[in-house]
């Protein structure tokens, strides 16, 4: 029986009876009631009520060459048929993992030629984790393993991932995080800059905050540094130009290994395959998922520089770690698909000429002068509207988070679908978005924010 049979209705029924979502409050969402998602095409998602919402998140970062798209489905199809599924153990492999992998070798920075499957960013970043700690014990170095992080960042949920990352909240429901992991400051020049410092100071001074951090544990000790090169599901916290380059130089000081998560960032949504290309930064391994299959497949990558793999074989033996769906044979059909879609339609050279500069420009004329609006800033097809009570000191709403949340509910109300995050409404579109959708999307933001200021005065 398929969900057509059910009333909205006995849908919601059904899903409040049964359903454990994710990053809820079950008690509120079971008293307000789910809005049931049934169909998608293009940049549009629709719901049960007959809505229309232009999806400004992508689906959850992820939706990069948008809805509808049949050849993703029919490729699934051709490959469910042939071989739905074997596993990449026992000296085995299936021909779409070994074609993928060649592909985002060819795609990836000069020097990072090997990847490691998953089926999530999180469980790409719990390898990323391992396989540096790993390294430095087949190089004799054991006791090289403290991870240096970032407070706001997010490498994902499972104990690993959420412990590598800099969200308190997450960090309060572990009941015990992985050892040997310390945050330091992150990059928010709005929120965490000093009376009177430049963007490039304090860029400066927040890379220096890693360089204290290493020089505290004692640079023996410290195996890694791990940074999205964007702070996604953190609030869009975009680094000032001089950071990167800092941390870069300091990672080669102290023989500390760059690891970079590009969930969010990779496959072209910043303007190029790999943030790491638009940015100039050469890490050791990059983190990827999300974009890889335009959410159609569950699938990560981890991308595995050559300094590392190249001791990984030679010195390694067996590495004890994988994951049964490791290179599943149609989500890797699907992400090959995915990718030559990307390629055919130049979308990439879309958002790094025309609609990733035209993203952040609109907005900027659009409601950068609403009362609401502290700051407007993007990256490629990733954009973060700062939210205050005050413009000019800054002063924000309190609770914290609860003025975006208003802003949110106006916005799907006026059929746009953003996301709040803490004092920060974002917006992380699919990559077809073409002027005029981001024309529509500035215009509902504007409407979304007049309505949320008068029910905030």
């Amino acid at each position: 029986m398929t969900y057509q049979n059910y009333s909205q209705e006995q849908l919601r029924a059904i899903d409040n009876a049964h359903h454990l979502h994710p990053f809820t409050d079950h008690k509120d969402l079971r008293e307000a009631g789910t809005r049931v998602v049934v169909r998608a095409d293009g940049p549009f998602v629709y719901d049960s009520d007959g809505n229309e919402i232009l999806d400004g998140m992508a689906g959850l970062w992820c939706v990069n060459a948008g809805y509808g798209r049949d050849e993703l489905v029919e490729v699934a199809a051709e490959q469910m048929r042939e071989l739905p599924y074997y596993n990449s153990f026992f000296r085995c492999t299936t021909p779409t993992p070994s074609l993928l992998a060649q592909k985002l070798a060819q795609i990836a920075p000069d020097h990072i030629n090997q990847v490691f499957y998953g089926s999530s960013g999180s469980e790409a970043n719990d390898t990323a984790l391992r396989l540096v700690r790993h390294y430095w014990a087949l190089e004799g170095r054991p006791e090289k393993n403290i991870v240096i992080s970032r407070k706001w960042a997010y490498h994902g949920s499972t104990i690993a991932a959420t412990s590598l990352g800099g969200m308190e909240a997450m960090h309060e429901q572990l009941y015990g995080a992985v050892p040997n992991i310390r945050h330091v400051m992150c990059p928010y020049f709005y929120g965490d800059a000093k009376a009177g410092e430049s963007e490039h100071d304090f860029g400066l001074r927040a890379a220096r905050a890693v360089e204290d951090a290493i020089l505290e544990a004692g640079a023996d000790n410290v195996a890694a540094f791990i940074g999205e090169p964007v702070q996604g599901a953190g609030g869009v916290k975009i680094a000032p130009a001089s950071y990167w380059p800092e941390i870069q130089r300091i990672c080669r000081k102290y023989d500390v290994l760059l690891m970079l998560d590009e969930v969010i960032t990779g496959y072209g949504r910043s303007g190029e395959w790999f943030a790491a290309q638009s940015m100039d930064i050469k890490p050791d391994t990059i983190t990827t998922a999300k974009g890889l299959t335009s959410g159609y497949q569950p699938l990560s990558a981890l991308l595995v520089g050559d300094r590392i793999a190249e001791t990984l074989v030679e010195k390694g033996g067996e590495f004890y770690h994988g994951y049964t769906y490791s290179g599943h044979p149609v989500a890797c059909a699907v992400a090959l698909k995915n990718l030559e879609i990307m390629e055919r339609e130049g979308l990439i050279e879309r958002v790094r000429d025309d609609t990733g500069p035209y993203l952040g420009e609109a907005l900027r004329q659009g409601v950068g002068d609403h009362p609401l609006v502290g700051e407007v800033r993007s990256f490629g097809l990733l954009a973060a509207i700062e939210i205050v009570r005050d413009k000019q000191s800054r002063e924000r709403f309190e609770p914290v988070g609860s003025a975006p949340n208003v802003i949110r509910d106006h916005a799907i109300a006026s059929g746009l679908m953003m996301r709040a995050v803490t004092d920060t409404m974002i917006l992380s579109p699919p990559l077809i978005w073409t002027r005029e959708t981001i024309d529509m999307a500035v215009e509902r933001v504007r409407k979304a924010l007049d309505g949320a200021m008068a029910e905030l005065s």
